[in-house]
């Protein structure tokens, strides 16, 4: 990236993988002094974190980086995460059906992607696209990091 941004490291328990993982993600720096950044990143593993939040990150000797210590304000993006069951299916075209109701995602290996359902996306709308998928048992999907506007989004239907 440039002199915008810079990597942040993110250390932090995954219910996917029951495991302490840790993560790299870009963010946008605020404040350098204060330690204050933006996420620009779609986390793959799931911290309670999304893009476009406010966060607060400090140097870790040991770590010889800045890392995450604390969310400081939540912008109202979510992040899923992703599991493809049905050997062979291509997760290319779930990705490509999220794209087109505005939901972005990255991939990381064949089976596992991280979607990013921003905060202007009614998101019954997304999430009743992938348990279509869930109840062919194609996918499996979990929520790490929803949103309250996305959670009021389910309570309207």
């Amino acid at each position: 990236m440039s002199e915008t941004h810079i990597k942040i490291l993110f250390k932090y328990y995954s219910d996917l993988l029951e495991e302490t993982v840790s993560e790299t993600m870009w963010a946008e720096i605020i404040d350098l002094e204060k330690g204050i950044f933006k996420l620009d990143n779609i986390p793959f593993f799931g911290p309670l974190i999304a893009t476009d939040d406010i966060f607060f990150a400090e140097y870790d000797e040991a770590e010889e980086r800045l890392v995450y210590k604390k969310t400081i304000e939540s912008f109202g993006n979510s992040i899923l995460q992703v599991v493809i069951l049905e050997k062979g299916f291509d997760k290319e075209i779930i990705r490509e059906e999220l794209k087109s109701i505005n939901c972005s995602s990255e991939g990381l290996n064949e089976t596992l992607f991280a979607v990013e359902v921003l905060k202007d996306v009614d998101y019954s709308v997304v999430k009743s696209l992938l348990l279509q998928y869930e109840d062919q048992e194609i996918i499996e999907f979990a929520e790490p990091c929803l949103s309250d506007k996305h959670r009021t989004d389910l309570l309207k239907n």
